[in-house]
Parts: structure tokens; C-alpha cells; sequence
């Protein structure tokens, strides 16, 4: 967003159109209100402004859900911006830390500082970008004084009188559409300043659940989240804000649940074992927390290949840490089986997964017929390890 466009939507005027001209979900949408203002004689700035935050808005119903029709966004912004759910689940933790003023450091355009404020804490948030920061002090207007925001930099900010931080490193490159990622060291502020100051206080640090664990400090909780089956984020906890004996967790958000596994490290995986009656898939973060071991004990799984993040068992269990599969049969991973034993089975609709094996799943798909009333799901990957690991499809439906 350029200076003059956020000139321009930050008037009534302005404020109002993005009202009036309410969702536009798609780009046909987009183009007809485009046309529309600009015949009305309003200006290129403002229509720019009026239209791409009404576009935004639909799209940031996802993560905000009603609190997003009266927000506003940068499109880095809101892909960067923490799911409302989330925030308020790390902003409960700073509450049961004992934290009553928290600072959020590289707070965007304000999704973390909801959560914050949102369960009466005061809030400052403080961003290096001055159309972020803007944004920001416009989404947290509703909570009056309890929420200062400033235009700043983390390093800068005086930190005296606050209890406990949240801060979320810019890991990309600066811009408010397109941007690209950047090494630990080029991050703001860089990661070895976070760490110094998680050393002097209670710091939640936001990261990219990807992250090199060798980075992760020993006396930290690193907790990584995921949400509807993606892997969203990775959080380090210092301080008071770290659980005692927990220094590896894994939380799983899916359709309004939640549900949550620590240990004290990483645990050892299951050995393998022949295929059983059900696969299972663990969660993302279960994967990059390295609990598939204690998923599979729970299970009374073992690991059907080696190296491959699938579990298999012969019991009828499952929870809310994997995606369970009642298998159907075993197949070699060839177009030609694969595609007698779909038509055998009248499968139509076929969902399609794959690990540890080098196949697109979309150029796999276009080779078979799919032609049935029934549905399937079609798991690509190696069974068992070493020398004995062999490819294989299997035919299965999920439970």
C-alpha cells in the first residue's frame, strides 16, 4: 500500500466506501467496483484503497473471521498475521504467566495484540513499518488505552514496566504485497538479539515452523502449531512462559478443537513394522516437534517405512494428533495396478497422498480412470527399510 492510498483510506470518506462496497471475493468483483468508483469521480488512490481492502477483508475471513469486516490489512500483512485462534491461545499463556502488561514486538498489523488486549491485558505494539504500524493502531482502536502503538524498532523500544514480550521477527524481505525470505541473521530484529533478550525476560519469539532446530536454544519450549492440517508456526517460550519439564510441543487446531502433546525432548520413533489394518498420518507439528513415537505408543502403532512419517497398526484407535486410514489393499506404485484395482472398486473420486517417494500427485492423477461413484484415498510411499524398502500405493478410505 503507497502512503497516498493509506492518506486516502484513512479519511471518513474513505473508511465509509470500504463499508458501502462491502466483500468482493473474486477479481470480477473487483474490476466491476473499480469501474464503478472511478465513473462516481473518486479518486485513483482511493479507489485502489477502497477496493483492495474489500478484497482483503474476504480473504481474511479465514483468519479473523468477523473481527475482519472492520479491519483493515496490507495483503504481506494479513499472510504473515497470526489466525485469531492462535493468538488468543498464546495470549491466555502470558495471562496464566502472571503477565498483565505484555509489549509485541513487530506486531503487524495487529492480529497478536487482538488475543492480547482481547482478555484485558495492556498491550504496546510497536512495528518498523509506518503503514503497518498505522493499520495496526487502527485495528486496536476499540481497546482505547489499554493499547498504545507506536512506529518503531524492536531493538529501540524502551522495555521498562512491562512483564513479558511476544515478538515476531520480520523474516521477510520489506514490501506490503511481494516479498521474499530471509536468512536468520538478516531478520528484524535478528534472531541472536531475541535471543539475548528471552535470556532477560519472559519472550514468546514467533518463527517459521521450518526453522533449523540446531537454532533452538536447550532451555527453551519450542511449541509447534497446526491449524486445519497445516503447519502454521513455530513458537519459542522463555522464561515464565515456559511450561517446566516441557521443551517440545505440539499443538493441533482442526475445526474448533484443540488438542495438545508435550514431552520433556524429542522422543524416539516406533521401529517398523508390516503394513497393518490402518495407516495414519500425524499432524504437521507432531512431525516437526518429533513425537511420531509417542503418537505411535499411544496407537499401538509402529512405523511403516523407514524414515517415512507414516504410522501403521491392526487397532481400531485414533486421535486427534493424526489422520487415520482403514486400509483396503496394498498395490505395487504402477499406473496399470493402480488403475484395474480403481476400476474393480468404481472409485471416482480419489484423494491422493504421498511420502518419501518422488511422484507429483497431480501428473499421477491425470494417468489413472477415475470414473466410479465411490471414493478412495491413494497413499504413495515406501514400505519398510534399508534394502527391503519397497514403493507402494495404498488403497484406503479415511476413518
Amino acid at each position: 500500500m503507497e502512503q497516498a492510498e493509506l492518506t486516502a483510506l484513512l479519511t471518513a470518506q474513505g473508511l465509509r466506501m470500504v463499508d458501502e462496497v462491502g466483500p468482493l471475493a473474486s477479481t470480477t468483483e473487483v474490476a466491476a467496483a473499480v469501474s464503478r468508483l472511478r465513473a462516481a469521480g473518486h479518486s485513483p488512490d482511493l479507489v485502489s484503497a477502497v477496493v483492495g481492502q474489500a478484497h482483503l477483508r474476504v480473504r481474511a475471513a479465514a483468519k479473523f473471521g468477523p473481527f475482519a469486516d472492520r479491519m483493515l490489512f496490507t495483503r504481506a500483512g494479513l499472510e504473515q498475521a497470526t489466525r485469531l485462534e492462535v493468538a488468543a491461545r498464546h495470549a491466555g499463556r502470558f495471562r496464566d504467566a502472571g503477565a498483565h502488561r505484555v509489549a509485541d514486538l513487530g506486531c503487524g498489523i495487529g492480529g497478536d495484540a487482538l488475543g492480547l488486549a482481547g482478555i484485558d491485558l495492556d498491550v504496546l505494539a510497536v512495528d518498523a513499518d509506518e503503514t503497518t504500524a498505522a493499520l495496526a493502531a487502527y485495528n486496536l482502536a476499540p481497546f482505547g488505552e489499554s493499547v498504545t502503538v507506536r512506529h518503531g524498532r524492536a531493538e529501540e523500544t524502551d522495555l521498562d514496566g512491562w512483564d513479558a514480550v511476544w515478538l515476531d521477527p520480520a523474516r521477510r524481505t520489506a514490501g506490503h504485497s511481494e516479498t521474499s525470505r530471509t536468512a536468520p541473521e538478516d531478520w528484524s530484529p535478528s534472531l541472536d538479539w531475541a535471543f539475548d533478550l528471552a535470556g532477560r525476560m519472559p519472550v514468546g519469539i514467533k518463527l517459521g515452523p521450518g526453522l533449523d532446530r540446531d537454532l533452538i536454544p536447550d532451555d527453551a519450549e519450542a511449541q509447534w502449531i497446526s491449524v486445519d492440517g497445516s503447519t502454521v508456526e513455530l513458537v519459542l517460550w522463555s522464561g515464565s512462559l515456559r511450561r517446566e519439564d516441557v521443551r517440545r510441543s505440539a499443538l493441533v487446531l482442526r475445526g474448533g478443537s484443540a488438542a495438545e502433546l508435550t514431552a520433556p525432548g524429542d522422543t524416539d520413533d516406533e521401529p517398523v513394522r508390516d503394513l497393518g489394518a490402518f495407516v495414519h498420518e500425524p499432524e504437521g507439528a507432531v512431525i516437526r516437534a518429533r513425537l511420531i513415537g509417542e503418537v505411535a505408543r499411544s496407537l499401538d502403532a509402529g512405523m511403516l517405512g523407514g524414515g517415512i512419517a507414516y504410522l501403521t497398526s491392526d487397532t481400531p484407535l485414533t486421535n486427534p494428533f493424526v489422520q487415520s486410514f482403514r486400509v483396503r489393499e496394498a498395490l505395487p506404485l504402477k499406473t496399470g495396478a493402480i488403475d484395474a484395482a480403481l476400476r474393480k472398486a468404481d472409485i471416482g473420486t480419489l484423494e491422493i497422498k504421498k511420502r518419501g517417494v518422488d511422484v507429483d500427485p497431480a501428473q499421477f492423477r491425470r494417468k489413472l480412470t477415475l470414473r466410479g461413484a465411490a471414493s478412495a484415498t491413494l497413499i504413495l510411499t515406501r514400505m519398510g527399510e534399508g534394502r527391503d524398502a519397497k514403493r507402494v500405493a495404498i488403497l484406503a478410505d479415511r476413518v
